[in-house]
């Protein structure tokens, strides 16, 4: 005899990829924030070295490092990410009546926020700190604002550009911006002198553990 059941559709592919994704990269996360709080010997010695080479070099290349505060200041800071992600949510209201996806786009990126200043606050990690400073910056430094925010604005809207189905060009183009934005958001906070690179690390893994775990939420829930 036949019975018929009412069963949930199984996972598109891309949200099974993203949750497997995201579980990893949550793992990752973990354990870098442990090593970060129990200050692991070879962490925090590998942090140091890496920060005295790169402060060296950005006191002895001036032009280099005007160059580096205006890209961290104006063109990558978590305000202007957070800006871009507004503009597109609106453009996807206004355009496409995307409201479900817009409004998942702006809690993404506040998640985000919201995530980064409560570990800071938890962590409560002291920043670098020299006595010929080529920067500055204010609250606890793990894990770094400017590289958490640019992966999750960047990774959401090459996601979104790909489901999108845009032109294979527009795709790689947007897709090299985004590496080099985040890539090197994260190479002029440690160049500055305001972050460890760990910091940076830190940013990076969380802000793709969102982007993977956003992408799970939007494939399951989306109407």
């Amino acid at each position: 005899m036949h019975t018929s059941s009412v069963d949930s559709p199984p996972r598109p592919p891309a949200a099974r990829t993203a949750a497997r994704s995201a579980i990893v990269l949550a793992l990752c996360s973990v354990l870098l924030l442990l090593l970060v709080a129990a200050e692991w010997h070879p962490l925090i010695s590998t942090d140091g070295d890496i920060s005295r080479t790169t402060h060296r070099w950005a006191v002895d290349d001036p032009d280099a490092t005007q160059a580096f505060r205006v890209l961290t200041d104006w063109v990558w800071d978590p305000v202007t990410m957070r800006i871009l992600a507004a503009a597109v949510a609106v453009w996807l209201i206004w355009r496409r009546r995307e409201w479900w996806t817009a409004v998942w786009l702006l809690v993404t990126a506040a998640l985000g926020t919201l995530i980064q200043q409560g570990l800071k606050a938890a962590v409560d990690r002291p920043r670098p700190v020299w006595p010929d400073p080529v920067d500055s910056a204010h609250y606890a430094a793990y894990p770094s604002g400017h590289a958490l925010t640019a992966t999750v604005v960047c990774g959401l809207l090459v996601w979104l550009l790909h489901r999108h189905g845009v032109s294979r060009a527009l795709w790689g183009t947007a897709l090299a911006l985004a590496v080099v934005s985040v890539v090197g958001v994260g190479l002029t906070r440690i160049w500055l002198g305001v972050h460890w690179p760990s910091d940076v690390l830190g940013g990076w893994l969380l802000g793709a553990t969102l982007i993977a775990t956003a992408v799970v939420a939007h494939e399951r829930w989306r109407p």
